[in-house]
């Protein structure tokens, strides 16, 4: 009898442990087919509910809100104001895969676009019609194209699985958009995209305003190929022909994971950051300028008089040198302060974006052990829970937003919300008090908090994500969602789409 009655016991105690386990594995595993729009819990930021509320929501695996996008739901492809007519700017792109060969002369397996990695630049002015057609020749996992920074109208983003399908090899895939900001931005596969980007499947863009000033352009595109690092494809110094006392606008770009910075030989200006002008900036000397994972900074400098050279130093001993031929200019070491954007530059008036919020949300990046689709681990959290039930950032158009941004995982993160940029308003608890700060991919170090306004202006499902790549696939990714919006596009294993 005692032996039956352990036995009970045991097998009761056994389920105890392994039945919560059970659950908890089952409760991760995704669905081989499923819409972004069914992913995770809505979160309507204190603000009114709407479509997806009075719907009701599922209450299957991955059910989220998506039983509000039904039939009375707006396809985003039906969101996309693009005139049609003849473009302005026409861009054709021809993507592979195999060995990339640097303009120094190194190799790397990684991808090409028209052979060549970063593949070529694009450029546009402000009003232009864009259109860029890209062919898959022979990259297997399918490819995607998003124009990183640029505000595109949602189905122009080139996320697969969310605003198309992956172009498989042999397909082609059009783009086209209305360049809507002067700035420097960036393009990369937003398919497999943490292998993908990392092995150089991406470009520069630029897009200019109508009325271009004195300073001359100067791209300096940062990216580490298998450990290499180099700038526009250089293992060092690129170096361009300038003529004595030239201004030049170096337009610096960190494509790669981690953190990088940028200083120069010479005092500079911080011009723009992200894509938007600073605001009376100030002359820089001895200092660096940050550079998150996807972020972007220029630079206006002056070549010497005096027939030498600058330099432009990033990161890993790569630079860009400007001056005239066989001038060369002194390396300095990284300074150890910082340009400080939260007081750089002139203040002025940010908009509605710094006004009294309709909604407002928590962003709040941990970590902990768990199942992510069935496979155990350490995992990337927001708000304490894991994929698939990551909050989804409810808001519909013209809302005010305000987002607090806070890590306590232990790692950097550099955070980037896709189709809109946001306004810094605080750090830590401190005021913006310089230029307004606007960006669309800001390092949230460990132990950091901020605080972000932006309006809700451009209608559609948007990624908001780690732009770590390999972070966004351990689970760092949201969805900003405007509320009425669906997708005819499917993510899963049965779909082909895997955007990160």
């Amino acid at each position: 009898m005692r032996g039956r009655l352990r036995l009970v016991l045991a097998v009761a105690l056994t389920l105890a442990l392994v039945g919560p386990v059970g659950w908890l594995w089952w409760s991760s595993l995704l669905p081989s087919s499923y819409s972004a729009t069914e992913m995770g819990e809505p979160d309507w930021g204190g603000g009114p509910h709407g479509r997806a509320h009075a719907a009701g929501h599922g209450t299957g695996h991955v059910a989220g809100h998506g039983a509000g996008h039904g039939a009375a739901a707006t396809s985003l492809l039906d969101l996309d104001p693009t005139p049609g007519g003849r473009a302005d700017v026409r861009v054709d792109l021809v993507a592979r895969q195999g060995r990339v060969r640097l303009a120094s002369g190194e190799e790397a397996d990684g991808y090409t676009l028209n052979g060549r990695s970063p593949g070529p630049l694009v450029e546009a002015t402000v009003g232009q019609l864009v259109e860029v057609r890209v062919r898959n020749a022979d990259v297997a996992g399918g490819i995607a194209l998003h124009w990183h920074g640029v505000d595109v109208p949602n189905a122009q983003d080139g996320v697969a699985g969310v605003t198309q399908d992956a172009v498989m090899p042999g397909r082609s895939h059009t783009y086209r958009w209305v360049a809507p900001d002067a700035g420097t931005y960036w393009y990369h596969s937003h398919q497999l995209s943490h292998a993908q980007v990392t092995g150089g499947l991406l470009g520069p863009l630029v897009v200019h305003p109508r009325e271009r000033g004195g300073a001359r352009d100067v791209l300096a595109l940062a990216h580490l190929y298998a450990g290499t690092p180099t700038v526009n494809g250089v293992a060092g110094t690129d170096r361009v022909e300038a003529r004595p006392g030239e201004r030049v606008r170096v337009r610096v770009v960190n494509t790669d994971n981690g953190p990088s910075a940028v200083w120069a030989s010479a005092a500079y200006r911080l011009v723009a950051v992200d894509g938007v002008d600073v605001h009376e900036p100030g002359l820089v000397e001895d200092r660096a300028v940050g550079l998150p994972a996807g972020g972007r900074a220029d630079l206006e400098l002056q070549v010497p008089t005096d027939g030498t050279a600058l330099r432009v130093s990033l990161i890993g001993g790569v630079g860009i040198e400007l001056g005239p031929p066989g001038a060369r200019a002194p390396d300095p070491p990284q300074p150890e302060a910082r340009v400080d954007l939260l007081s750089y530059g002139a203040p002025t008036d940010p908009g509605p974006a710094a006004g009294r919020p309709d909604r407002r949300f928590e962003y709040s990046i941990g970590r902990r052990p768990g199942f992510l689709d069935g496979r155990p681990g350490l995992w990337w959290s927001v708000n304490g829970e894991l994929v698939p039930d990551l909050p989804m950032f409810m808001v519909t158009e013209g809302d005010v937003v305000r987002l607090t941004v806070e890590n306590h995982s232990g790692q950097v993160h550099p955070m980037h919300l896709h189709g809109h940029h946001a306004v810094v308003l605080s750090r830590d608890g401190v005021r913006a008090t310089g230029s307004p700060w606007w960006f669309d991919s800001l390092d949230v170090a460990d132990g950091e908090r901020f605080e972000v306004g932006f309006v809700a202006d451009n209608p559609g499902l948007w990624m908001d994500h780690c732009h770590n790549l390999q972070h966004a696939r351990e689970g760092l990714v949201t969805h900003l969602m405007y509320d009425g919006v669906s997708t005819p596009f499917r993510l899963g294993e049965d779909s082909g789409n895997v955007p990160e």
